[in-house]
Formats: structure tokens, sequence, C-alpha cells
């Protein structure tokens, strides 16, 4: 079992193929993952497309494969993963970042309060809300 996270959340994947810095996984799974899905004209999600290279092609699809963590990388996007290959994560560029936090929007976020029940920042929406955070560093 793979877990996959980005801005949406994890992911848990049967049947990935890790290899060093890659990333092999079914077409259906990195739609679910991380929502971009192979086309024609290659990892699409919404009106962006990504094209697949044509000099390296077999290094980001084979098969019903895509290798989702060299996409990223050509993205421009940072890809980490755990020593043992159970755990990846893909990042938002470091533009996209950047932009959102222009707009000064509260990313949608998931909290538990003291009795275990999970709220999220969108079900106050339309609602005045006060944030506080805490660090010990």
């Amino acid at each position: 079992m793979t877990v996959v996270l980005t801005e949406a959340g994890a992911t848990e994947i049967a049947g990935t193929e890790t290899s060093g810095d890659e990333l092999w996984l079914e077409r259906g799974d990195v739609t679910r993952a991380c929502g971009w899905t192979m086309k024609p004209e290659g990892l699409c999600q919404g009106d962006v497309c990504m094209p697949v290279p044509r000099a390296d092609s077999q290094r980001y699809v084979r098969d019903e494969q895509i290798n989702i963590a060299a996409f990223w990388r050509l993205m421009g996007r940072p890809v980490l993963h755990a020593a043992d290959g159970n755990t990846w994560m893909l990042g938002t560029s470091a533009s996209e970042r950047a932009a959102a936090l222009k707009t000064l929007d509260a990313p949608d976020f998931r909290l538990p309060d003291l009795d275990g029940t999970l709220h999220a920042l969108s079900d106050y929406r339309g609602k005045r809300v006060l944030l506080t955070t805490w660090s010990s560093w």
C-alpha cells in the first residue's frame, strides 16, 4: 500500500510501482490521487495539459501506467518520498503558492474539536471566523 499526499489530502493506493524517484500509478489512480487525467494531448487537469515529452515518453507513460513523479517534476513541482517508497508527497509549485498568498483567501482545511468532531473552514463560509494558531517553535 502506498500513500500519496497532495494539497487535497491523502490517498491510499494498492499496486503501485516505485523505483528510486519514480512513482508509477494506474491511470485511474492518478486521477483519484491528484485530480489529473491522461488524455491524448497529455496529462490534464481542467484546461491545463502537460504534453508527454516525445524524446523520452517511456519515462512518463507506459501501457496503462503513468510516472506521476516524473510529470510532477516536469511541471516544476516538488516531489518527496519516504526511503521505503511507501509515502509520497506531490506539492504545489512556488508560483502557485505565491499566487494563493496574494489572494489572502485561507485554504480549506479540516480539524477536529476537543470532542473529535471534524470541522472544515468551508462549513463557515459567509460567517465571521477567528483563526488562532500556535506553535512551540
